[in-house]
């Protein structure tokens, strides 16, 4: 889950290190308060867990092996929620990408204690160090997961491409499968950067880039959005901006490339369920390019916005703020159904394509109904029963469930910058004024760069956009997750 989009600011916030001690508590009472008021429990009803419990005992594992296949899983250390692992092999001057993908459905029966569960959830929520799982722990962080040297129902993509990158084939079936190891993001960076990385990972590197030039070329962008970090320890918290790894890009393109041979399946047969984004609101956009002035970020006019967001540098901490501004752009995002007829509005406008949802059914409801459409469509059988009847509904669902994803998230965020300012009200910091209220000129956002902190700051006039700025703390409410600044 490295980077996710949809909220204001749409940072995900980790626990880097935390001690056992006040600011432990603070934060995780808070926490128990956010779940609270969204009316959201990392716990299951007994009955669910039963049934979970049974499924991991007896799933419905495919004849087709393919444990043979060396995949590995590359995921946050901590994760344990693995829905994909991957390998890649050379194919003449082209490649051959295998992704497995857990197979929910070989434990999840329809109409199941844990299949009507999953719909009031819609997806797992994160948040700090909190999780509220899609599915029961037993099923997505043991007998579901992709571990390491487990045989496991997988959902198996087999995509060709050429060697500039286009994709040319794509056939989904069900197999067994096994990973060999699980790996993060900074040992399989290590490893590249050292040279002691597999042929596979490799060939990650040498497709990611091709990838990259793709979605470049047809006018597309993946917004790199950047985590924080935080530690807690005694009385005190520290947050800041952590930078994505080149890696995690490479392996954002195979599951974008899945997406998109998943969505050209479904529209070609006229069945399925697309990720879609509207094109961006031009107010949007004129928005934005103030707030480059602010950031004093140069932003050609005639410079389109996917090329100027590829153009940004995370690491550095005005371009991590420019890049989280960008995430307006992604305002709107939702899904469409359909069984006959093509959608008016298919097009996931940041992509650049037609894109659909179907490498993480374990934290996503809506990815095994994608996933169980394109085996059909690949195998020439009809799609089942129980997909195409829960299909119409599936859409609402799931944007209720992002709506509150969004909350959480935004929630959490407020909890630890509250949490890391708490202690410093009166103090005066620098920063930005990088957005102002459309409706009163006097409130609007201030970013700081020490502490990486985004926050509402009011003004007893007009607020100067794009000016740095002396702003002092007013209000840093642990309880009210509040945190103002005044100028």
């Amino acid at each position: 889950m490295p980077y996710r989009a949809g909220m204001p600011s749409n940072r995900v916030v980790r626990v880097r290190t935390v001690d056992d001690d006040v600011a432990a508590a603070a934060l995780r009472s808070g926490i128990t308060a956010i779940q609270a008021e969204l009316g959201v429990t990392p716990d299951f009803p007994a009955e669910v867990e039963e049934v979970a419990a049974a499924a991991a005992r007896s799933p419905r594992l495919p004849d087709l092996d393919r444990t043979d296949v060396p995949f590995v899983t590359i995921d946050p250390p901590e994760s344990r929620d693995l829905d994909q692992a991957l390998h890649l092999e050379r194919d003449g001057d082209g490649f051959v990408v295998r992704y497995a993908i857990a197979d929910v459905a070989a434990f999840v029966t329809p109409g199941d204690a844990v299949d009507v569960e999953a719909h009031q959830r819609g997806e797992t929520l994160y948040g700090a160090d909190s999780k509220v799982p899609l599915h029961p722990k037993v099923l997505s962080e043991d007998a579901a997961s992709l571990l390491p040297g487990q045989v496991r129902p997988a959902l198996l993509w087999t995509i060709r491409i050429t060697a500039e990158g286009e994709r040319t084939d794509v056939h989904v079936e069900r197999a067994r499968v096994r990973s060999t190891a699980k790996l993060s993001y900074d040992e399989v960076q290590q490893s590249l950067d050292d040279g002691s990385a597999s042929e596979s990972l490799l060939l990650l590197r040498e497709v990611g880039e091709l990838r990259l030039a793709r979605e470049a070329a047809r006018g597309g962008v993946s917004l790199p959005l950047p985590e924080q970090e935080v530690d807690i320890a005694g009385e005190r918290w520290h947050l800041e901006f952590r930078e994505q790894l080149p890696v995690e890009r490479w392996n954002a393109q195979i599951s974008l490339l899945t997406g998109f041979a998943a969505a050209s399946l479904m529209v070609y047969a006229r069945v399925g369920l697309l990720r879609t984004l509207p094109p961006p609101d031009p107010r949007d956009v004129q928005r934005l390019h103030r707030t480059a002035h602010a950031l004093r970020i140069d932003w050609p006019a005639e410079q389109l916005y996917p090329d100027f967001i590829r153009s940004l540098d995370p690491a550095l901490p005005s371009h991590a703020a420019m890049v989280n501004a960008c995430a307006r752009l992604l305002r709107g995002s939702g899904y469409v159904a359909f069984d006959g007829e093509i959608p008016a509005d298919p097009q996931h406008a940041a992509l650049a394509s037609e894109y659909a949802h179907v490498t993480a059914p374990l934290r996503r409801l809506g990815d095994r109904y994608a996933g169980e459409v394109c085996l059909a469509l690949c195998a020439g059988t009809e799609v089942p029963a129980w997909v195409l009847a829960a299909l119409p509904g599936i859409p609402k669902t799931l944007q209720a469930s992002s709506q509150r994803s969004h909350a959480y998230e935004r929630a959490v965020l407020d909890l630890v910058e509250a949490g890391v300012l708490h202690e410093r009200v009166g103090e005066e910091f620098d920063g930005v004024i990088v957005d102002v209220d459309d409706k009163d000129e006097r409130r609007g956002v201030v970013v700081l760069h020490d502490p990486d902190v985004e926050a509402r700051v009011v003004s007893s006039a007009r607020l100067p956009l794009g000016t740095d700025v002396r702003v002092t703390l007013t209000s840093a409410d642990l309880a009210a997750r509040k945190v103002e600044f005044t100028l």
